[in-house]
């Protein structure tokens, strides 16, 4: 049997979308990766040039990884770097530092779980720095599945963090939600169905360019069109 919401058909299966949460849920910072330079600054307690820049996508143990390696210092330094990357983003928290929220995204959110879908996250960040950042853009965290959430304060890799996330909803329909065409990469690796937001670093022709089964403007103007993508979905293998 399926069930009828807002004129479109729902089959009852399980259905968990993951979002991604810079330039997808929250606007990107406007200085994105700066933090971690400082972070490992703190570490060696001294001042470094920069030598890396942020790439989108990332997960925050990947970048700190190539911070770390581009100043020719030992992987050793990684959890204190990542430490001090925690302490960083608290601070800047508690200073009134916020992030905005990308158009429609609470909304959709919201949506969503009347839905009766679950709303879980596949981030680069850690559970810490994700729950800062949504805070701060106004979400509710409790609309989110934390159990069902996956983090990448300790995969290099992003396909690391939706492999697990793969294992774990197997046989249900489940979907990344992303605004980069690494979200779309690491989504492939695992077979996840990936939609992308063009509300990041990256617009509507080079999202299109990737294996997205909708590429959405915004969660406003698109919002149907993501709803509809995700409804279409067939059960992970």
């Amino acid at each position: 049997m399926s069930v009828i919401m807002d004129g479109m058909e729902h089959h009852p299966v399980s259905t968990t979308v993951l979002w991604d949460i810079d330039g997808t849920l929250v606007r990107n910072a406007a200085s994105p990766g700066n933090l971690y330079h400082l972070a490992l600054e703190r570490a060696l307690g001294r001042d470094l040039p920069q030598l890396v820049g942020h790439q989108h996508g990332r997960t925050d143990a990947g970048i700190i990884v190539e911070h770390v390696r581009a100043h020719r210092l030992d992987d050793g330094l990684v959890p204190t770097v990542s430490g001090h990357l925690r302490d960083l983003s608290e601070e800047r928290h508690r200073s009134g530092d916020r992030r905005s929220p990308a158009p429609g995204a609470r909304a959709l959110v919201r949506h969503f779980a009347e839905l009766g879908w679950r709303n879980g996250l596949l981030t680069g960040n850690s559970a810490y720095r994700a729950r800062v950042k949504l805070l701060g853009a106004g979400f509710d965290v409790d609309d989110f599945d934390w159990e069902h959430s996956y983090f990448g304060d300790t995969e290099v890799e992003r396909a690391g963090v939706t492999a697990v996330a793969a294992a774990a909803l197997s046989g249900t329909r489940a979907v990344i939600v992303g605004d980069t065409p690494r979200d779309g990469e690491a989504a492939d690796a695992v077979g996840i169905p990936f939609v992308a937001v063009a509300t990041g670093a990256y617009d509507v022709a080079a999202l299109g360019a990737t294996s997205a089964v909708a590429v959405a403007r915004d969660c406003v103007e698109d919002a149907r069109l993501i709803e509809e993508a995700i409804a279409g979905l067939p059960p992970l293998a």
